[in-house]
């Protein structure tokens, strides 16, 4: 079979009409600004159709990013682009050098957990954990490093050391609780990392928190994306005089201990501080002056246990706000 003439490859696979580049996302539009207008034009019909067909056609997807990068090879979302398109066709090693070039041009580390897991997928997970513990965790986005998380335990499963990797995942961010864009892959992951050490209850307590996640995921994106969901067990009230009633404090267990690793120089690069996020709490003022009668206490719910077993249903309450970024061509990182 012959070749293509050189002017189809250099324009890559067929755009339909109705694609514009105003279907790329605004923050990475705002890249073609340095290109003349019909290429930055052509680029970003590309960048779209690759975006769009990630999930369906990844193959055909990274024919629009080479085909992006042809014209713009100095343009970061390009290679962002190409090296997430190579890495979902399983191309590790192309996705591995355009997220590091990537990495240069833009100067970000975002996208530093799909290099941790390109690593893997080449075979090196020890150079993977290394590169893991090279950036500031605390200057990264919270979903990125919620996504480093997870590849940093993944890389320690294939090394055969899954207490390690459970310490990997025990971040703030685990809060068994309440759904965000990063809790159903976190869930999940450590529901693998579980079944590894044979706790298998546990296990299939996190697989099912994984779902329920993802369940309040896709309810928020179905009303406003701009929403944080708690999960909760129901409870069966029960009418109670005041002067019986109790309040249960349900204590949270701590998971693994974090094994310290005994690479001096990759400790002294690390900086995995992650601040905690402050808890949202409620209060009432009470004015004692204007104090007539005191209320009965109201019984309280039981706070989920994280490595706990429960048999009730669960339901999504709508709590407060979170971020839920739909940043162009972002993609969960798989588990090995």
């Amino acid at each position: 079979m012959s070749r293509p003439p050189q002017e189809q490859r250099e324009s890559g696979p067929h755009i339909p009409d109705d694609v514009t580049a105003a279907d790329l996302h605004p923050s990475a539009r705002n890249e073609l600004k340095t290109l003349s207008k019909e290429n930055a034009e052509q680029v970003g019909r590309h960048l779209a159709m690759a975006a769009m067909l990630i999930d369906e056609d990844p193959q055909l997807a990274h024919e629009h990013a080479l085909a992006a990068i042809r014209r713009a090879g100095r343009i970061a979302v390009a290679r962002e682009t190409a090296a997430i398109t190579a890495y979902a066709i399983g191309d590790f090693a192309l996705a591995l050098r355009e997220l590091r070039t990537y990495r240069r041009i833009s100067g970000r580390d975002d996208q530093i957990a799909l290099m941790v897991d390109s690593e893997r997928g080449v075979g090196r997970p020890d150079r993977a954990l290394e590169l893991g513990r090279s950036v500031d965790r605390a200057a990264l986005p919270t979903p990125a490093r919620v996504e480093l998380a997870i590849a940093m335990s993944g890389a320690q499963l294939d090394l055969g050391q899954p207490q390690r990797a459970l310490a990997e995942l025990d971040i703030p961010e685990l809060d068994p609780d309440r759904a965000f864009e990063w809790s159903p892959a976190l869930f999940a992951a450590r529901a693998t990392v579980l079944a590894e050490l044979g706790r298998d209850e546990e296990s299939a307590e996190w697989q099912r928190r994984a779902v329920v996640a993802a369940e309040a995921i896709d309810a928020a994106l179905g009303s406003s994306a701009d929403e944080e969901y708690q999960i909760v067990d129901e409870v069966e009230e029960v009418a109670l005089d005041p002067e019986d009633a109790v309040v249960d404090e349900a204590e949270v267990e701590g998971d693994a201990e974090a094994e310290p690793e005994a690479d001096a120089e990759a400790e002294a690069a690390a900086s995995e501080s992650t601040p905690t996020p402050a808890a949202a709490s409620d209060g009432a003022a009470t004015d004692d002056s204007e104090s007539t009668a005191e209320e009965p206490a109201p019984v309280a719910e039981p706070e989920t246990d994280s490595d706990s077993d429960s048999d009730s249903d669960e339901t999504i309450d709508p709590k407060s706000e979170t971020l839920f970024d739909d940043a162009a061509l972002s993609d969960d990182t798989p588990e090995k």
